[in-house]
């Protein structure tokens, strides 16, 4: 997996303060994307172990509310891949204090828990280590300034472990 950056302090994608992991791949190709260099799957940088320990490393102080995983798509099943071992050491290290959010084009009931091209083997694990999801895709006419962490009025917060019981 590659990806695009990593900002250590934002603001933007999720509650507080958090780590924010930009991945690359993304088959979506939503118009008017924010992002669309990530949709190339080999855009950026190699994501390695020194990746994993540069992440720790940066959701270590308190102030850190948690990491959001986000694209490109990360539920490309290339991403889902190694993006579950990196959210299982993220709760393994910090156990419930720092939370997870992911930003996915995918919509949950269609894409990710019924039989899909993004479905894969680690999905459902990956599912339950996330806490929040916002998913479904960027579409242009439904765009908002207004909404929180959201650009589209079809996009969804979901607190994932009161869905998926």
């Amino acid at each position: 997996m590659h990806y695009g950056t990593i900002k250590s302090h934002d603001i933007a994608n999720g509650t507080g303060v958090r780590v924010s992991l930009f991945v690359s791949g993304c088959r979506h190709c939503c118009k008017n994307c924010f992002n669309p260099e990530t949709w190339d799957f080999d855009y950026g940088t190699s994501f390695t172990a020194e990746t994993v320990m540069q992440i720790l490393k940066q959701l270590e102080p308190s102030y850190i509310q948690g990491l959001t995983l986000i694209g490109g798509e990360p539920m490309e099943p290339e991403n889902q891949r190694v993006l579950l071992p990196l959210v299982q050491t993220v709760h393994q290290k910090f156990g419930q204090t720092k939370d997870i959010w992911c930003y996915t084009g995918c919509v949950l009931e269609t894409e990710l828990l019924s039989d899909s091209m993004y479905r894969c083997e680690v999905t459902d694990a990956l599912l339950h280590e996330i806490d929040v999801l916002v998913d479904g895709p960027f579409l242009e006419e439904k765009k908002s300034l207004s909404l929180a962490f959201r650009g589209s009025a079809n996009q969804r917060i979901l607190q994932l472990k009161d869905v998926l019981l």
